[in-house]
């Protein structure tokens, strides 16, 4: 088996995004499960052990394990990734003073709200 030459990078980014993700699950501005995607993501790439060793986390199984085998998720979990994204792109479009910024802005939370209900199916918690 060959050895991938930026697998250090991978970790490292992996493990920051770990990092990231967990301290979003105490605080409610900071998105919890993209950071968790993408830790997930540089932990394969990086190496097969840690991969298997975050996908046994409870972390993982809380937030991801869902998503990952079924494309779902709760309603909780989208609200909790959600709601903090959009009120900090709120506070971005007040204080901004461009018109086609703002619009942009609202078609961008526009999209979030109907990719994540549309695409992503929403399951109970004990399915979960």
């Amino acid at each position: 088996m060959k050895k991938n030459p930026f697998r250090i990078i991978w970790l490292v980014i992996a493990f920051l995004s770990l990092g990231i993700g967990a301290v979003g699950v105490v605080l409610p501005v900071l998105p919890t499960t993209p950071f968790l995607l993408l830790a997930s993501f540089c932990f394969a790439k990086g190496s097969e052990r840690f991969h298997r060793w975050f996908v046994g986390t409870r972390l993982y199984r809380n937030h991801l394990d869902s998503f990952v085998k079924e494309r779902a998720m709760t309603l909780k979990t989208k609200l909790c990734i959600l709601l903090p994204v959009s009120a900090m792109l709120i506070c971005a479009g007040v204080l901004m003073q461009n018109i086609p910024g703002r619009i942009c802005i609202a078609c961008l939370i526009l999209f979030k709200y109907i990719y994540f209900f549309t695409k992503i199916r929403t399951i109970r918690p004990e399915a979960a």
